[in-house]
C-alpha cells in the first residue's frame, strides 16, 4: 500500500500541476507487477480519461520488439550476428556512405568499406542516422526530396550512412532495416510476425502498427509543449497506411502490454511459462556489444521534435543489442548494468537486472527529452526502488 500510495502522489501531482495531461505508469519484480496507475486525461479539454488500457504510441521503444524479433531468428540459425546482409538483401548493399555536399548541394557519396551486418543495426553502428539529430540527415533530405522515417515510404530506407559500419555509433534507422530482415527471412510482414512469435504467446492483446477502431477509441492524444510551458493537443497519429512497417518507431500498446514484454526480458527471455527467448540469448542482448564505442548524446536539429537528450548524463553509456547499457548506479537507484531506452513522445523504460525490477513511464508528449517528464520519471523510479528496499 505505500507503494502505491507514494506512486499515485507522485503522479496524480504531476498532472494536477499541468505537467502532464496525463501518464501510465507500471513496474513489475519477479514476483509479478508491483504497480500500475494511471491519471489525467486522454486529450486536454476532453472528458476521456487515462486508464491502464489507454493506448499510446510507443515510437522507438518499438525498436526493442523488433530486436527480440530478430534475436529470435538468430536463436533459430537463420540470420547471424555478423554476416554481411548483402545476401539476404541486395538492397542494402546499395547504400552508400555521405562525405558532403558539393557547391550545388548535391550530396557527394561513395561506397563502404566494408558491408553492414545485423550486429552493426541492432547496435546503431551500422551508419545510419536520425534527420530529428543530424544536420546532415536533413540536408540530404530536403535536397533529394526524401521523405522522413515517419512517412513510412520505402525510399527513406535507402539514405546514406553517416560513417563506414563499425566505426561509430550513432542512433538512426537502423531497426527499420532489422525489421525488413526479419520480413525477409519469415516470409511474413512485421505485423504478422509479431502477432505470431510475440504478442500473441505474450499475451499483448492490445499492440499492433495498425490501430482499429476500438483501439483508437481508446488512444491518448499527443500534445506538443509549447514555447510558454503550456500543452497544445494534436492529432498526429503514425501513418496507418505504409509502404513498410517501420520498426524502429511505428507500434501502438499499452502500458500492460509493454510491461509484459519487460518482465519477459526481466525473467530471461521466458513468462508465465511461455519461452521467447534463451536465457543466454537475453544475457547476450544485456551486455556490452559495441566494444570501446560509446552512447553518444542525441543533438537536435529539429526542436518541435526533440530537445538535446542524454541518457544518465555524465556517465559512460554502452549499447546491446536492443537497449543501452548503464554502466554506473543511477541515484534513482538504478544499478550499474540496467538496459533501457525510450519513445519520441516522452515514453521511457528500463530493465534493472541486478535489482530484479523492470518499469515503464508513458506520456505523449512532444519534444523529447522534456525536462517536466524527465523529472516525473526520475520521482517514479525513486520512488519504485525505494520500495524495494
Amino acid at each position: 500500500m505505500g507503494l502505491a500510495t507514494d506512486m499515485d502522489r507522485i503522479l496524480v501531482n504531476a498532472v494536477d500541476m499541468g505537467d502532464v495531461p496525463g501518464v501510465i505508469a507500471l513496474a513489475a519484480n519477479d514476483a509479478g507487477v508491483i504497480y500500475e496507475g494511471a491519471f489525467g486525461v486522454h486529450e486536454l479539454g476532453k472528458p476521456a480519461r487515462m486508464s491502464l488500457d489507454t493506448v499510446v504510441w510507443l515510437a522507438s521503444m518499438t525498436k526493442l520488439v523488433t530486436c527480440v524479433a530478430a534475436m529470435q531468428l538468430v536463436e533459430q540459425r537463420r540470420a547471424e550476428l555478423d554476416d554481411p546482409l548483402q545476401a539476404l538483401m541486395p538492397e542494402i548493399a546499395r547504400i552508400q556512405v555521405l562525405e558532403g555536399f558539393d557547391d550545388n548541394g548535391a550530396p557527394r557519396l561513395r561506397p563502404p568499406i566494408r558491408p553492414i551486418t545485423l550486429r552493426h543495426l541492432l547496435t546503431h553502428t551500422a551508419g545510419f542516422g536520425y534527420h530529428i539529430w543530424n544536420s546532415d540527415i536533413q540536408r540530404y533530405q530536403e535536397q533529394t526530396g526524401t521523405p522522413p522515417v515517419g512517412d513510412a515510404k520505402l525510399v527513406t530506407l535507402q539514405g546514406p550512412l553517416l560513417f563506414d559500419p563499425g566505426d561509430r555509433w550513432e542512433y538512426g534507422i537502423n531497426i527499420e532495416w532489422a525489421g525488413q530482415l526479419v520480413e525477409r527471412l519469415s516470409g511474413l510482414s512485421l505485423e504478422a510476425y509479431f502477432r505470431e512469435h510475440l504478442f500473441g504467446p505474450l499475451g499483448m492483446v492490445d499492440s499492433a502498427f495498425i490501430i482499429g477502431p476500438e483501439q483508437r477509441a481508446r488512444l491518448a492524444s499527443v500534445h506538443d509543449r509549447q514555447s510558454d510551458g503550456s500543452l497544445l493537443s494534436s492529432d498526429f497519429v503514425f501513418e496507418q497506411e505504409p509502404e513498410f512497417f517501420a520498426g524502429g518507431a511505428a507500434l501502438y500498446s499499452t502500458g500492460r502490454d509493454y510491461l509484459r514484454l519487460l518482465r519477459m526480458l526481466l525473467g530471461g527471455g521466458e513468462l508465465d511459462g511461455v519461452r521467447i527467448l534463451r536465457p543466454e540469448t537475453v544475457a547476450a542482448m544485456g551486455v556490452n556489444q559495441i566494444g570501446e564505442l560509446t552512447v553518444q548524446p542525441l543533438r537536435s536539429v529539429i526542436p518541435a521534435s526533440s530537445n538535446d537528450f542524454e541518457a544518465l548524463p555524465g556517465t559512460i553509456k554502452k549499447w546491446g543489442l536492443g537497449y543501452f547499457i548503464a554502466t554506473e548506479d543511477a541515484p534513482t537507484g538504478r544499478a550499474a548494468g540496467s538496459l533501457a531506452w525510450a519513445g519520441l513522445p516522452n515514453a521511457y523504460y528500463w530493465i534493472d537486472p541486478a535489482r530484479r525490477v523492470t518499469g515503464t513511464l508513458l506520456t505523449q508528449i512532444l519534444p523529447f527529452g522534456d525536462a517536466k517528464v524527465l523529472d516525473l520519471l526520475a520521482q517514479f523510479e525513486r520512488a519504485v526502488y525505494d520500495g524495494l528496499a
